[in-house]
């Protein structure tokens, strides 16, 4: 729209609305972070929970908590417990199948090292023709 029309403002009411601006500005700023400020406080309330989903909730626990004492009382009251001489015998038996691992590996390895020496190819492309399955193919690892 042409200007030449209107009258010209004076300095001081140019200071004026200049004044009136930055009021405007500075309340619109407190405004804008008072917004922020309700909008953290909604989204905090929408994502916690409501009392009748926190009584379900706490419900919920409670059957857990007695499914679990009724659990571990059976569990104390059994008579099948194991004794020292049974976990005694399992151990062995336990340590004496991890040592014949060990040697049948060793023994493998052995044998499988003899024969690479005289193979011209390199031992993975060997295992591969040949067919062999290592523990660390699958990720087995000797038991302590």
């Amino acid at each position: 729209a042409p200007q030449e029309q209107l009258p010209a403002a004076t300095d001081a009411e140019l200071r004026g609305l200049d004044g009136d601006i930055a009021a405007r500005a500075a309340e619109l700023q407190a405004l804008q972070q008072l917004c922020r400020h309700m909008e953290g406080e909604l989204r905090d309330l929408n994502s916690s929970m409501t009392t009748p989903e926190m009584r379900g909730e706490i419900e919920a626990l409670r059957k857990d908590c007695a499914s679990y004492a009724e659990k571990l009382e059976r569990i104390k009251s059994a008579t099948n417990h194991v004794t020292p001489e049974e976990k005694e015998k399992v151990c062995r038996e336990q340590q004496l199948f991890r040592r014949e691992w060990r040697r049948r590996k060793r023994m493998a390895t052995e044998l499988l090292d003899a024969i690479l020496e005289g193979y011209p190819k390199s031992k993975k492309q060997f295992f591969e023709e040949v067919g062999i399955e290592t523990d660390e193919d699958h990720g087995v690892v000797l038991p302590a």
